[in-house]
């Protein structure tokens, strides 16, 4: 637990730190379907964090680094409990395992 919670501040330190840098000029995609006058239709649904920040926090930078902080931790949280599910060992099947050795428990 405590090996978790160290690299968990470290994530959150290093998204402090380098979040605020990410680029803000378009990806390569969006570069040509602009330079030849494609415009984005309006979505049917603005996400939670769009456009990688929370709108209801209303200041660039600390939206931007509560999106990315918020993301990270629900990515990693969504990967230990789907680890947890995945790994987690049948207790019939070590019984049956043990039986067909000829172990006696």
């Amino acid at each position: 637990m405590k090996k978790l919670l160290v690299t968990t501040v470290i994530i959150i330190g290093f998204l402090a730190v380098f979040t605020p840098l990410a680029s803000s000029s378009p990806d390569g995609l969006q570069k040509v379907a602009s330079s030849l006058g494609i415009k984005d239709p309006e979505p049917a649904w603005q996400g939670f964090m769009s456009d990688y920040s929370i709108s209801a926090l209303g200041d660039t930078y600390i939206s931007t680094l509560a999106a990315g902080i918020l993301g990270t931790l629900l990515v990693l949280i969504t990967s230990l409990v789907l680890g947890a599910a995945i790994t987690r060992p049948n207790q019939t099947e070590s019984q049956d395992a043990s039986v067909s050795s000829g172990k006696k428990e």
